[in-house]
């Protein structure tokens, strides 16, 4: 019995992922990942890196972040505490779907992650206070490969829901897209 359901979303490769739990009386033991459960979606990637976060306040927003070729990454990005909308930007050239977003509410509660393959933007709003993050990464963070889209850009309308709070100095510095962005090569 699979432990995980992998459920396509309007952008090509970006998926929802749902966790299954196992529980009585005691609680429960959730899987989080298993090479072989994980094979047809992951591929040949390999973990790199494992992330965890810790955001303390409502309404704060992180990101949006992507690494550069031939630094990118997929993500697989889980809510460990508390509740968020985690977005997902079609940043690939060429795609259908280019600087299209997807969100979806992940939290421990509803045990929803989201798969991110590489040539995404990504970030989140915490819709709670005290919210923890597991990111698992497909390659290590690179800095000089680090590129990021401003969370209010007009071009892309990101639908937050609610005003935003906190951000980082660099989060906040990061530029609106202009028409010569063409996108990145995954």
């Amino acid at each position: 019995m699979s432990r995980f359901d992998f459920i396509p979303t309007p952008l090509p490769g970006l998926l929802l992922v749902e966790r299954k739990a196992l529980g009585d009386a005691r609680g429960y033991l959730q899987r989080l990942w298993c090479q072989d459960e994980w094979q047809a979606v992951f591929g040949d990637r390999r973990i790199a890196q494992v992330n965890h976060t810790y955001t303390a306040s409502t309404a704060t927003v992180r990101g949006l972040h992507f690494q550069y070729p031939p630094y990118a990454e997929a993500k697989y990005v889980s809510c460990l505490r508390g509740r968020v909308l985690d977005v997902a930007v079609d940043l690939r050239a060429g795609s259908p779907t280019f600087l299209q977003w997807h969100a979806e509410e992940l939290s421990a509660e509803n045990r929803r992650s989201l798969f991110i393959p590489e040539g995404f933007a990504h970030g989140f709003q915490t819709l709670e206070d005290d919210c923890e993050m597991l990111y698992v990464h497909s390659a290590p963070y690179v800095a000089q490969a680090e590129g990021g889209v401003h969370a209010q850009d007009p071009r892309l309308g990101i639908a937050w829901p609610l005003p935003i709070g906190e951000q980082s100095p660099r989060d906040r510095q990061f530029a609106f897209l202009d028409h010569s962005f063409m996108g990145v090569t995954p």
